[in-house]
């Protein structure tokens, strides 16, 4: 259970942590934010990042071997850069719709999914 409860931690920490980042762009396309010093975007994306590491940094502890979950460090890391990237893309392509996935996208998601199932292979 700690395995699936670590998975949607990192879902949530990962959609807060691409609005933070890209989220101000959208921002300022619909003219929101087109007139905010720059300071102010990066104070109200840090604002969205606090709430990217109050689901983070549990997933982390969650789900890390040492602390008794299912994961080892390589694990995480690898389960965390596949969800960042999906998440992205759906992000991406629900506020940003003139973005769209093209063959090398998709391939690119291939070769990272094939990088989690290296990084389960049992070593013995």
């Amino acid at each position: 259970m700690s395995g699936l409860y670590t998975i949607l931690l990192l879902i949530a920490s990962n959609v807060f942590m691409t609005l933070a980042w890209y989220g101000h762009l959208k921002l300022s396309q619909t003219g929101v934010s087109s007139n905010w010093p720059l300071y102010g975007v990066i104070v109200f994306s840090w604002l969205i990042a606090f709430f990217e590491y109050c689901c983070q940094v549990p997933a982390n502890r969650i789900g890390f071997v040492g602390n008794g979950g299912p994961f080892t460090l390589m694990q995480l890391k690898v389960i965390q850069e596949v969800i960042s990237l999906v998440v992205f893309c759906i992000i991406a392509n629900v506020l940003f719709q003139g973005q769209s996935l093209h063959w090398n996208h998709l391939a690119a998601l291939v070769c990272l999914v094939l990088a989690v199932y290296f990084v389960f292979m049992n070593n013995d």
